[in-house]
């Protein structure tokens, strides 16, 4: 037997689903592909999908946010223009708290999103993908 898939979705939960698709419609400067207004929205992004959705009631503490708990998992966008990406995040009123830096693929910084799920924006060093 073969493992087959055919796409690929990341999808965040949140109990403050609005809010969060409010924010990604923002952030990418495009609307939702799919929405039901506080249940679901899904994003299509180059070679990915984002899905923002809501629990349900029975499942709601396992994705309640937690102030000193660490997600594994990093949302990461390659940027063309790092200063830029750095405004727009500013001017959403989510600014990036630490500096950029530099690593071996490029530049990059840590964000985050309303609910504190962390971003990585990255802009690539010249030469490299």
């Amino acid at each position: 037997m073969v493992f087959q898939y055919t796409n690929a979705l990341i999808a965040i939960a949140s109990v403050n689903c609005d809010n969060l698709v409010s924010f990604y419609t923002k952030l990418l400067e495009q609307k939702p592909v799919t929405l039901i207004p506080n249940v679901y929205a899904e994003f299509n992004l180059v070679s990915m999908r984002l899905g923002i959705f809501k629990p349900k009631n029975t499942n709601e503490s396992e994705f309640e946010t937690m102030s000193n708990a660490k997600s594994k998992i990093s949302l990461c966008l390659e940027v063309s223009n790092l200063e830029d990406a750095i405004a727009h995040l500013t001017a959403l009123g989510y600014p990036p708290p630490g500096d950029i830096s530099i690593a071996s693929h490029g530049r990059e910084i840590y964000a985050y999103d309303p609910d504190g799920n962390r971003l990585i924006l990255h802009q690539a060093a010249r030469g490299s993908h």
